[in-house]
């Protein structure tokens, strides 16, 4: 069997660099691979299909997926992770606990972003801050006249409205036409105007106080596989599972190593050890079943702020081949 050239658009992670220095092989594929910013990997893949496989928003895929028209099916690998407790910014001269923000007016740059619901889901789940409660700004970080790359219709109570003709947030968060900004870059005036600061002081100790409640490691993104693909070369999903599976073991063999730094960061080893004895061993997991309790209070987040049409279960998200693996 001849083998398949694909293109692949992922972000430039540790996690995958050894698939794209050929230190890992993907079963029976020759991929081309692109290292965009995830912007740019979601905007075209979504707008445009143009890629074989790509990294691609959780929240943009849930809303196709339940929407029917998803052009990509998911693979259970999860290149970006984050807690968002660094993505709340404000004015810290008007906003000094999250209960502050009610009535208050908050930029966006698309609503539907996957940190921005998970962002939501801190202040209404931990504060009793519900999306309702909140003025919404849509609009480009720092170039004005983005738009939502998946548009979807509004529910009902939701203030919605988009940022003035030419300002971008990080203008309006500057001089206090808005309160803050939920966003998954920092803006540009974080750091510079003395007024804006993190909505948490100490995001660090707060994130790590949500996971010993929860046990969530937010999950931002999903490979996605062109679905025409994946009908018609049915070794694919998991041929691809297995192959970012076993990259990522590579990258975390190799950050653990601490006969040199590897990251030019200092404290890299007591980092991962404090992580490790929070999150264990496994804290970057890939695979539905680890991942399912997560998926899940997501995927109820999603349908009840709307975003979502229908409640999705976790197995609908992803091709049934890669529900489970084999074991030796």
């Amino acid at each position: 069997m001849s083998r398949i050239e694909l293109s692949i658009a992922v972000g430039n992670y540790d996690r995958i660099r050894p698939l794209v220095d050929g230190e890992v092989g993907i079963d029976g594929v020759d991929p081309v691979f692109m290292l965009l910013e995830p912007e740019e990997i979601f905007f075209r893949a979504f707008r445009h299909g143009d890629f074989d496989v790509c990294e691609l928003s959780l929240s943009s895929f849930a809303l196709r997926t339940a929407r029917g028209d998803c052009p990509y099916v998911g693979l259970p690998v999860f290149p970006s992770r984050a807690f968002r407790h660094t993505a709340i910014y404000v004015r810290r001269d008007r906003v000094g606990r999250p209960e502050d923000l009610r009535g208050r007016r908050v930029g966006v740059p698309e609503y539907q972003l996957t940190a921005n619901v998970w962002a939501r889901a801190l202040l209404a789940d931990d504060h009793g801050v519900a999306a309702e409660d909140i003025v919404w700004v849509r609009g480009g970080l720092e170039q004005a006249g983005r738009v939502e790359k998946n548009p979807f219709v509004p529910p009902p109570g939701l203030r919605l409205e988009d940022a003035p003709a030419g300002r971008s947030l990080s203008a309006l968060l500057a001089e206090g036409a808005i309160d803050g900004i939920i966003a998954p870059r920092a803006p540009s005036c974080f750091g510079q105007v003395p007024e804006v600061g993190w909505l948490y002081p100490d995001p660090t100790a707060a994130a790590a106080d949500y996971f010993r409640r929860t046990g969530i490691f937010p999950i931002m993104h999903l490979l996605g596989l062109r679905r025409e693909l994946a009908e018609r070369h049915p070794f694919l999903p998991m041929a691809l599972t297995k192959a970012f599976t076993a990259a990522k073991g590579r990258a975390m063999a190799w950050l653990a190593d601490p006969s040199a730094c590897k990251v030019s960061l200092p404290f890299i080893e007591e980092r991962l050890l404090e992580a490790r004895a929070l999150m264990g061993e496994d804290y970057w997991s890939y695979g539905l079943p680890a991942n399912r309790a997560t998926l899940a209070a997501f995927l109820t987040r999603h349908h009840r702020e709307g975003l979502s049409p229908r409640a999705l279960a976790p197995e609908e998200l992803f091709h049934p081949a890669t529900h489970e693996t084999f074991r030796i």
